[in-house]
């Protein structure tokens, strides 16, 4: 899939924070629980953090106690990508945006039975949140 917005190196440089660079661009994962996002009943759009794209909705979080915000899906199709990821010695699914392909989290079938049984776990710097969306 092509991407929708693409910006050399020193433009992402220059737009994000050094960690939400190294995490959404270099692949990296913050540390847990050092996240803004706690689970609350507001309602709202988590978007990507390097291009906006809507990705997730707060209707659709949930505490995995795992530290990082975990969602059960997306908020659309198409919105993620998933990948394959085979480092660090794990067998892992990537979740990059589609728009942009920022490295977002994984995602793991061990979430919530009741709904989609997926736990999109998602590294909070790599997020924005709009309330009321």
């Amino acid at each position: 899939m092509a991407r929708r917005v693409e910006k050399t190196d020193q433009q992402w440089r220059k737009q994000l924070t050094a960690e939400q660079y190294r995490v959404t661009r270099e692949k990296g994962t913050e540390r847990p629980f050092t996240g803004n996002h706690q689970v609350t009943d507001e309602h709202g759009i988590y978007h990507c953090i390097c291009c906006d794209a809507p990705l997730f909705e707060n209707e659709h979080k949930f505490d995995a106690g795992c530290g990082w915000p975990s969602f059960d899906r997306p908020f659309g199709k198409g919105r993620v990508e998933e990948h394959q990821d085979d480092s660090h010695g794990m067998r892992r699914t990537e979740v990059v945006c589609s728009n942009c392909g920022a490295h977002l989290g994984h995602v793991f079938p061990d979430g919530p039975p009741q709904t989609t049984g997926q736990r999109y776990c998602i590294n909070d710097v790599a997020l924005n949140f709009h309330r009321g969306e």
